[in-house]
């Protein structure tokens, strides 16, 4: 093994999160993801990647008195949108590890329900 690649990656490995491909070269990419920890506090990270998925930066955030996953996630991706708005970019795909939040979030209907008003 070499001391300053790691251990190789079986060839069978997948990346995680899945890799979903290239984005248009006008498109930030956002990772976001978020986590509750003991004491009803929570946490997240962003990580903003360029169209060919090389790092730009990213960033921490921190919500105190949050001690529900969803609503965490929720905050998260909350935090990323509104910090890509906020620096004038306005193309962006939102990538994350939450299934039950991507999935209502995609719904025609996200305004009518608690993660759309989280949001």
């Amino acid at each position: 093994m070499d001391p300053t690649t790691g251990p190789p990656i079986p060839p069978s490995a997948s990346p995680s999160p899945p890799f979903v491909g290239p984005a248009e070269p006008s498109v930030l990419v956002c990772m976001w993801d978020g986590a509750v920890r003991s004491g009803s506090h929570s946490a997240g990270g962003i990580v903003f990647l360029n169209h060919a998925r090389e790092v730009l930066w990213d960033m921490g955030v921190q919500f105190p008195l949050v001690d529900d996953p969803i609503v965490t996630e929720l905050l998260v991706l909350r935090e990323a949108i509104s910090w890509c708005l906020g620096h004038g970019f306005l193309e962006m795909r939102f990538e994350g590890d939450a299934k039950v939040v991507i999935d209502n979030i995609n719904k025609a209907d996200v305004r009518d329900n608690r993660m759309g008003a989280i949001l």
